[in-house]
């Protein structure tokens, strides 16, 4: 059985210089995670933005030791992560570079520009409100729509891959992957694995609509991120998003990232203050976000619930924070659990199953071939217990074995009522 991927992200401006990053990897193999997500670690432009890269090749001042090359330190790091058993990933920023990129003077043909002569910005639209524009200043938009340049804008970026590929590196998160065209993700794709067959290349999907996804089905792409931090645990959009993309690849979850602000901030906002019931929400948003998919991942600070939002320009290690609590040891076991449930490392057909109560989420995933099944059930009330009737499920779900770390394996058959404690979850596979 093929594990479904645990990830990660050590931010690096939170972790220091690399060598510093490496005191964190007995802790990450620790809790069961097998891959390390970097956010870039290159040098940037003007705006001192990790996704405004200036120079592929030259590490960033703030994770440089004051002595080696970015290749030996990026090696030392990918060797110590291998003696874990952790294998690490990098971002690959290619759609856009800072306006004052060194690719940007070297081959200003490869850029977009505004009408007075001007690098172009990348921009976003508000699909809720076409009048608010997000605008990248510090940012200039590589031209993919000129297919003229793909054969050099591959070549370059293939020879970058190939460069961080030699010094350790197993996979790459592409950022924003469906601004590139899936022909080019393909050569690259092909490229990256001609050097090292087990490259591994995870597609940052989220915010855009699902024909552009749906067009990075032919590039090759091994998971896709799905927005499953952003449900409200009922809307029908979240199991028919994961119906969807499951076809075009499997998909990885989580209850934060360095993109969205912290849960517990988000918690203080919406009244909740006590430290036990954030360290209980804490705990069924992991859980739901590893039994969801195939793959999980959380930032840095997660696991002691960090207040911070983490800043792509502004973060610096001194804002290490005293942890509220430590979930190391939860996440652990959960991490554990779903490496041994052969469902939870793929994605087979899912669905939300009426419980009773409109706090229980219990969900059904089956395996994509045969009979196997993974029965969820989570208790959204972070104050009351609620009881959940496991009715209304597929034909041959008859019996069911509960797997939840720290169960005794209790057997249950449909028509049970589960006590379910203010934020517990629960989990059962098919005997």
């Amino acid at each position: 059985m093929a594990e479904g991927p645990r990830l990660y992200n050590l931010f690096p401006l939170l972790g220091g210089s690399v060598r510093q990053w490496e005191d964190h990897l007995p802790r990450i193999a620790a809790m069961g995670f097998d891959w390390v997500y970097l956010n870039p670690f290159h040098y940037p432009g003007f705006s001192g933005s990790l996704y405004a890269v200036k120079d592929y090749y030259r590490i960033h001042d703030l994770m440089w030791d004051g002595e080696n090359s970015l290749e030996d330190l990026l090696k030392s790091f990918c060797w110590k992560a291998g003696q874990h058993g952790v294998s690490v990933i990098m971002d690959l920023v290619i759609n856009h570079t800072s306006k004052d990129a060194l690719l940007a003077a070297d081959h200003p043909e490869w850029y977009l520009y505004e009408h007075d002569g001007s690098l172009r910005s990348p921009r976003a639209i508000d699909p809720a409100d076409a009048r608010n524009v997000t605008v990248w200043g510090d940012l200039a938009e590589i031209n993919y729509h000129d297919p003229a340049h793909h054969d050099g804008l591959i070549g370059y970026f293939s020879e970058m891959m190939g460069h961080f590929i030699d010094c350790g590196i197993r996979g790459f998160r592409c950022d924003a992957a469906y601004l590139v065209p899936p022909e080019v993700w393909s050569r690259l794709i092909s490229f990256a694995r001609s050097k090292r067959n087990d490259a591994i290349f995870f597609a940052e999907t989220l915010g855009c609509r699902l024909e552009q996804i749906s067009s990075l089905r032919s590039a090759g792409f091994d998971y896709l991120f799905n927005s499953a931090r952003w449900w409200d645990f009922r809307s029908p959009w979240l199991l028919e998003q994961y119906n969807a993309f499951r076809h075009i690849a499997p998909s990885i979850a989580f209850p934060e990232s360095h993109d969205t602000e912290r849960v517990a901030t988000e918690l203080e906002r919406m009244g909740y203050t006590d430290p036990v019931l954030i360290e209980r929400a804490y705990r069924v948003r992991y859980m739901f976000s590893a039994v969801f998919s195939s793959g999980v991942m959380i930032p840095v600070g997660f696991e002691y619930g960090f207040r911070t939002r983490l800043n792509i320009v502004h973060t610096r290690q001194e804002h290490w924070e005293w942890p509220q609590f430590d979930l190391s040891g939860y996440i652990t076991a959960v991490n554990r659990m779903r490496a041994s449930i052969p469902v939870l490392n793929e994605e087979g057909s899912q669905r939300q199953v009426h419980a009773g109560d409109s706090a229980v989420v219990c969900l059904l995933r089956r395996a994509q071939a045969g009979s196997s099944w993974v029965l969820s059930v989570l208790n959204t009330d972070l104050y009351h217990t609620h009881d959940a009737y496991i009715t209304g499920l597929d034909s041959d779900v008859v019996e069911a074995r509960e797997v939840t770390p720290g169960s005794n394996g209790e057997v249950i058959t449909v028509g049970a009522v589960l006590r379910l404690s203010p934020g517990e979850a629960r989990i059962f596979v098919n005997t």
